[in-house]
């Protein structure tokens, strides 16, 4: 009987974690402001973001000696509102195996431009919103043979 008890109460218990904690994301940390897509749009281009990058209908508009990362598009795993956030931010964190050699320096950190002391938390919060808009998650590809 005892175990039953037991059983119960942290079935309950986890239930009601989940329902806290697993259902709102958010509730995990910190919860930043909601962004903007259009001003998004507009932080990326003011910040000259398409230096480097291109993005939805915004070009890049660099030069050959500057790196050139096309953002957005189709991919196979969704691009996290953190991990948007993260790239911004600390973008050494983590670069991606088909541009470490080419876009990071002899130390291995990233050539992107830092702009922590230049951009608001608005700033940040509506370019990660413009560019999780500008992500199509697919499947991807299965091998699958008609004999």
């Amino acid at each position: 009987m005892n175990t039953i008890i037991k059983w119960t109460f942290l079935s309950v218990f986890a239930f009601v974690l989940v329902l806290e904690y697993g259902c709102n994301p958010q509730a995990r940390g910190f919860a930043l402001p909601q962004g903007d897509v259009e001003k998004g749009k507009v932080a990326f281009f003011d910040l000259g973001c398409n230096h480097c990058h291109s993005a939805g209908d915004i070009e890049w508009i660099g030069n050959p000696e500057n790196i050139r990362v096309a953002l957005g598009g189709e991919v196979q795993t969704i691009k996290s509102y953190g991990e948007l956030v993260t790239s911004i931010i600390n973008p050494s964190h983590k670069v991606a195996p088909r541009y470490k050699e080419s876009m990071t320096t002899e130390t291995g950190d990233s050539k992107m431009w830092i702009y922590n002391e230049v951009m608001t938390v608005q700033n940040l919060v509506d370019i990660v919103t413009f560019l999780q808009a500008e992500y199509d998650v697919v499947p991807p590809p299965a091998p699958y043979y008609v004999h």
